[in-house]
C-alpha cells in the first residue's frame, strides 16, 4: 500500500519527508499530534494510502477505514483519555473546513467539551 501524492502534506509525513510527533503507526495508518491543537490532546489519524476525503472512500478501502477507527482507540489509550472520553471528527469537503485533502480523523480529548461543536453555541448535549 504505497499510493501517495508527492504534493500532499500528509503523504509527505507518511514518507518521512516532513517531521511529525508520531504517537502511533502500523501497516495501514499513522497518528501524530496536530500542529495547531484545539484541546489538550489533538491527534490526527490518517491512512498511509492517499484518500482525499470520506467522500472518496471506496469498497476496497473498508479495511483502511476500520484501521482508522481501531487506531483511535489505541491512541486514546496510549495518551490516557480512553476512559475520560474523546471525540473523533472527520471534516469532509470545503464547507466543513477540510484544509488538507487526505482523509484524517481528529482525535480530540483531555478536557471537557461542549455540544454542539460550534463557537458561541450553547452547550446542550452530545
Amino acid at each position: 500500500m504505497s499510493f501517495t501524492i508527492p504534493e500532499c502534506l500528509f503523504c509527505r509525513i507518511v514518507g518521512g519527508e516532513i517531521p511529525a510527533d508520531i504517537i502511533y503507526s502500523d501497516e495501514h495508518v499513522i497518528a501524530f499530534r496536530d500542529i495547531e491543537p484545539v484541546a489538550d490532546h489533538h491527534i490526527l489519524i490518517i491512512p498511509k494510502k492517499h484518500i482525499a476525503s470520506l467522500s472518496h472512500l471506496s469498497e476496497e478501502d473498508m479495511t483502511i477505514a476500520g484501521h482508522i477507527m481501531l487506531a483511535a482507540r489505541k491512541v486514546a489509550e496510549k495518551v490516557g483519555i480512553a476512559e475520560s472520553g474523546y471525540r473523533l471528527v472527520f471534516n469532509t469537503g470545503p464547507d466543513s473546513l477540510q484544509s488538507v485533502f487526505h482523509i484524517h480523523g481528529h482525535l480530540i480529548g483531555g478536557q471537557k467539551m461542549g455540544w454542539p461543536p460550534f463557537p458561541a453555541s450553547p452547550v446542550k448535549h452530545g
